[in-house]
Parts: C-alpha cells; sequence; structure tokens
C-alpha cells in the first residue's frame, strides 16, 4: 500500500470519522436552510405578489423594474469599464515610472502610491465629490466616481504590474539592452507583456473589485444598479427578492469577467509556444534578434 508523500493516508477508523463528520454537517446544514426557509414562509416571503414585480411579465410593475434594473446596470457597466481602463492605464504609467525613477524623486512616486493605498475607496469617492466642486471642478457624479475609484485602483494595481516586473529574471532585461535596445523599449517589449501575463489572475481579481465598489456610488447620488434597487424596495417592499436577483446579476458578471480572463490567459499561453513552420519548430537566430534590437535602438 503506497502512501502520500504530504500526509499518512487515513485508515478504516478515519475514514469513519470523516464520514460521519460530513453526514454531521451535511445535516446541520439542512437543519439551518430549513429554519431559513421557515422563516421566510412565516413572514410571507414566498408569495407572489413579491417575486411577480421580477418575474412574471404579466405584472404591471415588471417591465417599469426591469427598465429601472437595466438603466442602473447600464450605469454601473459604464463607470466600471471607464474606471478600468483609467486605472490599468494610470497604473502602468506608475509602476514604470517606479521601476525607472532616479533616486532623488523616487521618494514622490511611492509616497503617492503609499497614500492612495492607504485611503479607503469611499473616501476617496467623497473627496472627489465633494473637494473638487470646491476647487472649480464641476463634473457628473459619473465622473467623481471615476475618479475615486480610479485614484484607489490604480495605485493598487502598480504594485500588482510592479511585482510582476520584479519577478522576472534580471538576465532578460539585460539581455535585451546588450542588443541595443533602449530601456522603454525593453520595458514595452520585453518586461511588461510578461508581467501581465505573469500578473493577470490578480489583476482580473483587482478588475472584480472595481465592479462591485461602483456600488459606493449611492454616497454621491450616482444611480447605478444597487441605488435602484433600494428605490424598487422602497416602492415595492420586497428587499429579499430585489437585492438576491441583483447579486445573482453581479454573480453572473463576475463570473463573465473571470471566464474572460481565462480565455486572454489561453491566447497568451498559445502565443507563448513556438511556431512551427512547416511541420517544424521555426527558430529566431540571435542575429535577427539583435538586427531588430539595433533597429529599433536606432
Amino acid at each position: 500500500m503506497s502512501s502520500s508523500v504530504l500526509y499518512d493516508a487515513p485508515g478504516p477508523r478515519s475514514k469513519r470519522r470523516v464520514l460521519i463528520g460530513s453526514i454531521i454537517a451535511v445535516a446541520a446544514l439542512l437543519a439551518v436552510v430549513a429554519l431559513v426557509v421557515r422563516q421566510l414562509d412565516k413572514q410571507d416571503q414566498f408569495a407572489e405578489d413579491k417575486w411577480a414585480p421580477l418575474f412574471n411579465p404579466s405584472d404591471e410593475n415588471f417591465v417599469l423594474v426591469w427598465q429601472r434594473i437595466g438603466e442602473g446596470l447600464s450605469n454601473t457597466l459604464i463607470a466600471a469599464g471607464l474606471a478600468m481602463a483609467f486605472s490599468l492605464v494610470i497604473g502602468t504609467l506608475l509602476a514604470v515610472t517606479r521601476v525607472t525613477a532616479a533616486r532623488w524623486y523616487r521618494w514622490a512616486v511611492v509616497g503617492l502610491i503609499e497614500l492612495l493605498r492607504g485611503v479607503p475607496v469611499v473616501i476617496a469617492i467623497f473627496f472627489a465629490a465633494r473637494v473638487l466642486p470646491e476647487l472649480g471642478v464641476d463634473l457628473e457624479p459619473l465622473w467623481f466616481l471615476v475618479i475615486g475609484l480610479t485614484a484607489y485602483n490604480s495605485v493598487v494595481i502598480a504594485e500588482i504590474v510592479r511585482a510582476g516586473i520584479n519577478s522576472l529574471p534580471r538576465g532578460q532585461g539585460e539581455a535585451a539592452e546588450s542588443l541595443g535596445m533602449r530601456r522603454s523599449q525593453v520595458l514595452a517589449l520585453v518586461l511588461l507583456p510578461q508581467a501581465f501575463r505573469a500578473m493577470l489572475p490578480a489583476l482580473i481579481s483587482q478588475l472584480v473589485v472595481v465592479l462591485k465598489d461602483t456600488s459606493l456610488g449611492f454616497i454621491i447620488g450616482y444611480e447605478e444598479v444597487v441605488r435602484v434597487s433600494g428605490q424598487i424596495v422602497q416602492n415595492l417592499s420586497n428587499s429579499i427578492q430585489v437585492y438576491l436577483l441583483i447579486a445573482v446579476i453581479f454573480i453572473i458578471v463576475n463570473y463573465a469577467l473571470s471566464r474572460f480572463a481565462i480565455y486572454v490567459e489561453r491566447r497568451l499561453s498559445q502565443g507563448k509556444k513556438t511556431a512551427v513552420v512547416d511541420g517544424e519548430p521555426a527558430t529566431l537566430s540571435a542575429t535577427a534578434v539583435g538586427g531588430a534590437g539595433a533597429a529599433g535602438g536606432g
């Protein structure tokens, strides 16, 4: 009987204990679910009038409710898309600046990143909406929300990208520089693509955080999907049903974003594979690389 490398294989008694513990845990979980369902039934949460405005097209409120949810979801996706784009661009620029900065001004870049990382995102949004108008910057709530989200998430993405760059072997940058490539070319063509590929899961996780943080727009009056849901609840008094639906919508959108990340990662992995020409792997000579680097340097 072969034993596991990481732990000893459980014997008959251990398997019996695990089985009994699993049965007890499942039974306890089912009991809790039954108790919750019973309490919801006592409060008439399964009544048709609470679910019909969301799922019954013949209900008089169905069209209006879904129209408002669609408007709120559209506003959420617009704010999230803008914040994601700005955060990726600004975060990448901050990461490159921190990596290439000279000693005499690197402290300013590091100080800005650490300052914004320590500020709660809700404070960043509130600050943008209350302070910027005092300085003469009059914008719509959408842009105040985007500014607050970008200020916080761009520095987090900057640290993710910087960690990806620092995780790469130093020899890659040195080899590229020895071929005549400028520092900017080394970062843009050699280091950054690999850093993004290596840190893609962390980047996607942060983008999911951006999407969820759009719900904080309610503090400045931005009508994203959660604020719209609150308005629907005030009129229909079905908070459990509405917020359950919104939670499912967020799960679907975030799952789609995660699947898109997996698709991009697979595409990038395919790009890393050696090209095949006429059935044999194609190779790139050092002379060709040197010529390309010299041409780029020129």
